[in-house]
This record gives C-alpha cells, sequence and structure tokens, in this order.
C-alpha cells in the first residue's frame, strides 16, 4: 500500500484506522482528551505508546502551548516525561512549534502490512493460545529480556485488551524460545510483542510463531495483519518483509529539551 500516490484525505483515513486499533490492542490505563490530542498514560508500564500524547488530526492546532503545558502536568503527575507520538496525523503546523522549541525526535518506527490472502500459512502450524496469561507473560519477560518489576503493569494491559487476543508461545519442554501477542479485532490482526530469546535468535523460531498466529487469526475472520517495529531493527525489518509486510506510514517521539 504506497500511501505516497494516494490522496491526502484518504491517507489520513488509512492512518486513522491503524492508529484506532493500535489504542484497542494495546490499551493504555488512563486515556484523556484534549480536542484530537489523545494522552494515554500508565503508571505500571513505562513503554512510551502507553505514555505519549497523540495527534490525530493535523487541522487541530489551537492553543498549541496551552495544551502542551496541560500534558506535561499529567504526564508530571504519572512521573512520565513528556513525550509526543508524531504520526501523519499530527501535521506539519505542529511539527515546526515543536521544532522551534527546541524537541528532539527520536526512534523512529514503521507501521507494517500484509494482505492475509497473500500470506503463505498452509504450512504453519496449528497452534492454541495460550490461555495462561501468567505463563504467557513469565515467557515473555524472559525472553524478550525485561525485568520483572514489569510482570504487573504487563498483566494489567493484557487484562484490559477489549478484541480478541491470543498469546502465543513457542516452548522446548519449560523453555519459552519465542513469543508474541496477536489480537484479532473484527479484520484486522494486530502483532504485538513479538520477541525471541537472544540465545536462539535467527533459527526461525520467531517466522514460525508469527505463521500460526496468522494462521489463527485468518481462521477467526481476519483478513489483514499488521505490525509495529521500530526502523532501525534490521533483523525485524528483514522478517517481516520476507514474510511480505510492506510499509504504510511511520511515526516518531520527540520530548522538550531536558526531558
Amino acid at each position: 500500500m504506497a500511501l505516497v500516490s494516494r490522496h491526502p484525505a484518504s491517507v489520513l483515513a488509512i492512518v486513522r484506522r491503524y492508529e484506532a486499533a493500535g489504542f484497542r490492542a494495546w490499551p493504555a490505563a488512563a486515556v484523556h482528551y484534549d480536542g484530537t490530542w489523545v494522552v494515554r498514560l500508565t503508571a505500571g508500564h513505562p513503554a512510551k505508546r502507553l505514555n505519549s500524547v497523540n495527534p490525530l488530526d493535523p487541522g487541530d492546532i489551537q492553543h498549541i502551548a496551552d495544551r502542551i503545558g496541560r500534558a506535561s502536568r499529567r504526564f508530571d503527575a504519572y512521573g512520565r516525561p513528556l513525550t509526543f507520538r508524531i504520526s501523519p496525523l499530527s501535521g506539519p503546523i505542529l511539527a515546526k512549534h515543536l521544532d522551534s522549541e527546541g524537541w528532539s525526535t527520536f526512534d523512529e518506527s514503521l507501521v507494517m502490512r500484509l494482505p492475509l490472502a497473500d500470506a503463505q500459512l498452509d504450512a504453519a502450524m496449528d497452534q492454541i493460545p495460550l490461555k495462561d496469561i501468567s505463563r504467557f507473560i513469565g515467557a515473555a519477560l524472559k525472553v524478550s529480556g525485561s525485568d520483572v518489576s514489569l510482570r504487573p503493569g504487563l498483566s494489567e494491559i493484557i487484562g484490559a485488551i477489549q478484541p480478541e487476543a491470543g498469546l502465543f508461545a513457542l516452548e522446548d519442554g519449560t523453555e519459552p524460545l519465542a513469543t508474541l501477542i496477536c489480537v484479532h479485532d473484527g479484520d484486522l490482526a494486530g502483532l504485538f510483542e513479538i520477541a525471541t530469546d537472544r540465545s536462539v535468535r535467527n533459527q526461525g523460531h520467531g517466522r514460525h510463531l508469527i505463521l500460526s498466529a496468522l494462521k489463527w487469526a485468518r481462521l477467526r475472520g481476519a483478513r489483514e495483519a499488521w505490525l509495529q517495529v521500530e526502523a532501525d531493527n534490521a533483523p525485524a525489518l528483514a522478517l517481516y518483509r520476507s514474510l511480505g509486510f510492506d510499509e504504510v506510514y511511520r511515526y516518531h517521539y520527540r520530548r522538550p529539551p531536558g526531558a
């Protein structure tokens, strides 16, 4: 899906669809609205996408400085650094304002999609998602190398997902090798928290697990898979492109000086 060849209004509609799906699939603990700015905050987990201001309309440019001040106070109350997540929905005027104030830009990510009709899933393993959330979280924290202090926050996030969520883990006996979450939301299947244990990377475990999750989602009516990946994660990008995923759009994060 090449957005550059589309009408601007069509581009924004496509981006809004994925942004809304992302909010549903990875819910923040607290959500506040300031016009069309969505302020997402989560005390139990430090992930930027759960702790960021997400502007959703390039035309919503009134009183930018005052609104940034209000958002900053909310972030201070949570002990989080003020962070904006800048997608094509943010628009150029907000970007120019942040530039003029010296905000930094970091952590660019791609949103990618794969029509499931094009996916080679016939040979994928038929795998049943885990029902034991605690077991899945333990496996996910281990393979990603995350601190165990994130367990309560991750448990809260997974428990708050409203669409159907499949918790997938590839294991060797009791040892987890790879994990991911597949959120089936209507005709969309979103992949989140994809990780392979460092000791067994580049052996195909992530590929096998992704294909199993997509097969599960397609059987439930999903027609398109999508995911988010950091732009500098070359191994992951190579894997997703080899599976047929294409870039839809990009987003990045911004913080004020000294944050």
